[in-house]
């Protein structure tokens, strides 16, 4: 499934960030705890310029606790990146933040001059309700849903730091499958956007084999289903989904899955790993470099062809003159 869903005002969003990005110190960069990868905007590596940057993995209560662990590890490993979980409940934590980016741009501080911040992410990572946290009263529109905050907005801290809200924006097109699966699925991409059934038939088969223990709990199986197509047909009998002659509804089976995996009904879980994510990089890597070593093959045979030709011309000319 490769999904293609950048609003105009996305693009927008986009323009103006590259813009104001020489008027800023340092990125805040919200993600999904539970798709660290996946929620992360290839596009924000490019607009920074290398600025520093403050990964913060939101959601973090939704997440798989040691999963989140790898990733932190992961993710500090890097230079001028650091990185922390957070979930909306930890006040204290959240309030640490700015003195966080203070402490990654001392040549501002030395100068006594406020922080300027910009906040990043893609749509419906939390940015806007930490905002609000961080400001110590609702200021920032919230939704649970995507495509919220339309343009950028800045803000004064009481701690010596100034924050520019942006718009949650995607990459124009989603490449990855299972990066499209995993946005899809923990509401990152609007569900018009999306072949609902498909997602949840995905989100199905990740459960099955991820977390099959949390799906017994959560309802109530005696024997878990097979396969995906059983499970969304089960939790559809059990939870209302039922038409006229005993048909399943899927899609109302499928809403039932997905949102409770999106709140956290189902339990903490994560949709990837590490891991994972290393062997694909190291796939990409692989098939790079067979590319550009079947390319020089290539030229290389055209040049010694090249050089034959020449050699053939060359002697019949040398042939011609001894005739």
């Amino acid at each position: 499934m490769t999904i293609n869903w950048f609003p105009g005002h996305m693009h927008k969003a986009r323009k103006e960030i590259a813009q104001v990005m020489d008027e800023i110190d340092a990125v805040i960069e919200v993600l999904d705890a539970r798709l660290p990868l996946s929620s992360e905007n290839p596009l924000v590596n490019s607009l920074r310029k290398g600025k520093p940057v403050l990964k913060v993995l939101n959601k973090s209560d939704l997440a798989d606790p040691v999963k989140t662990a790898q990733w932190l590890e992961y993710f500090n490993g890097f230079e001028n990146i650091q990185a922390i979980s957070i979930s909306q409940d930890q006040k204290k934590l959240i309030h640490k933040i700015p003195d966080i980016c203070k402490r990654m741009v001392p040549a501002r501080v030395n100068k006594e001059r406020p922080v300027r911040v910009m906040i990043m992410g893609i749509p419906n990572v939390g940015k806007s309700t930490l905002i609000n946290t961080l400001l110590g009263r609702r200021i920032a529109k919230v939704g649970n849903e995507p495509a919220v905050t339309k343009t950028q907005t800045r803000y004064i801290l009481n701690n010596g730091m100034a924050l520019l809200d942006t718009p949650g924006f995607l990459w124009p097109k989603i490449e990855d499958q299972e990066s499209g699966y995993r946005l899809a699925a923990s509401g990152a991409i609007r569900d018009t956007a999306i072949e609902y059934e498909l997602v949840a038939l995905f989100a199905a088969q990740f459960m099955l084999t991820q977390y099959p223990g949390q799906l017994i709990e959560r309802y109530k199986f005696k024997a878990l289903p097979i396969g995906s197509d059983e499970l969304l047909d089960e939790i559809g009998r059990k939870r209302g989904g039922l038409r006229p002659g005993g048909v399943v509804d899927r899609h109302k089976a499928s809403e039932v899955l997905l949102h409770d995996m999106r709140g956290g009904k189902i339990g903490a879980i994560t949709f990837e790993t590490v891991e994972e994510w290393l062997f694909k990089q190291a796939e990409v890597e692989r098939l790079r470099l067979e590319e550009i070593a079947e390319q020089l093959r290539i030229e290389a045979e055209a040049k010694e062809q090249a050089l034959k030709n020449s050699q053939s011309h060359y002697m019949t000319g040398v042939n011609k003159n001894d005739a």
